[in-house]
């Protein structure tokens, strides 16, 4: 169980509070949410972007949602697209790939909540392993998002 070392940092800094939940090994936020036994509306995945000037945006929504960049860039007045894979890797190096904690300011970019997670008493986020999530009360995830703006960007996906 380990919680990624600028995530951890950041969390103490701003005094979050979190509880560790640990879970077996996963390869996807879907499968951490499984493991541990939460629902997966609750548990929030970042998708990294980036915008035409080399920006990154940590956009954070449900695990169980997909994300629609054109609402996105209409809401955001932007025309952002995807980051590749290898690129986060390299921007997540205290992380174990595929493990990315949706907490853009650790990483230097700016974040954006989908507004379904505010609406949960408990958000669940990725530590930085495929074996820790953290949760948070909506007191301390509203404290981590503090600074994001939050709009709607996705919709569910059924699995």
């Amino acid at each position: 169980m380990t919680i990624a070392t600028r995530l951890d940092h950041y969390l103490q800094t701003e005094h979050i509070p979190f509880q560790t939940v640990p879970h077996v090994q996963s390869h996807s936020s879907l499968q951490s949410g499984v493991a541990a036994g939460i629902p997966l509306a609750c548990l929030a995945k970042g998708v990294v972007l980036e915008d035409h000037q080399g920006h990154h945006v940590m956009a954070v929504l449900p695990a169980n949602n997909k994300i629609s960049l054109s609402r996105l860039n209409d809401e955001l007045n932007a025309s952002l697209h995807l980051v590749k894979e290898a690129e986060v890797y390299q921007m997540f190096t205290d992380c174990t790939h595929g493990a990315v904690p949706p907490v853009g300011s650790p990483y230097h970019m700016t974040t954006v909540c989908d507004e379904a997670l505010t609406k949960h008493d408990s958000v669940y986020i990725e530590a930085g392993d495929h074996q820790t999530l953290l949760k948070l009360s909506k007191p301390a995830f509203a404290q981590l998002m503090d600074q994001s703006k939050v709009v709607r960007f996705s919709s569910q996906v059924f699995h």
